[in-house]
């Protein structure tokens, strides 16, 4: 049974998805109105001759961008911590089996659990190290 307080993120998180995927300011023009639609081009026209606010849009971020981008951070450095814990475990687990119990037939797939471990814990390490330098390139600059 989930906790109800997933399921409220959950539904917050859906709400909030909804409400940034909804047309604003003319980016996805509504039905019925094509006169609109045939002024819009100009006006992106217009636009798309300034470089000026061109160049700031690329630059600018919504807001929110860098406080969600941390916490997605902060997930990814927790998966880092267990998976860590997982080799360590895995590791341990490898020595008993094969010191202490006498169970080589069980070292191997143990071993290639490991190793899948490994992989993917030098995977998130560097998922890690480039997501860390795109929350440097969201924040301010003052």
């Amino acid at each position: 049974m989930s906790d109800p307080r997933n399921v409220a993120h959950d539904k917050k998180v859906t709400q909030e998805k909804a409400h940034h995927t909804e047309p604003t300011g003319g980016a996805r023009p509504k039905k019925g109105r094509g006169k609109q639609r045939a002024a819009a081009p100009d006006q992106n026209d217009a636009a798309a001759s300034t470089p000026g606010p061109t160049e700031q849009l690329k630059v600018e971020h919504a807001p929110g961008d860098l406080e969600k981008s941390v916490a997605v951070l902060s997930k990814l450095k927790d998966m880092e911590f267990h998976s860590r814990a997982n080799i360590e475990t895995l590791a341990g687990l490898i020595l008993t089996i094969e010191d202490e119990l006498k169970q080589k037939e069980f070292s191997d797939p143990i071993g290639g659990l490991y190793a899948a471990q490994d992989g993917f814990h030098t995977k998130i390490a560097a998922l890690i190290e480039t997501y860390e330098a795109k929350c440097e390139s969201l924040k301010p600059s003052t």
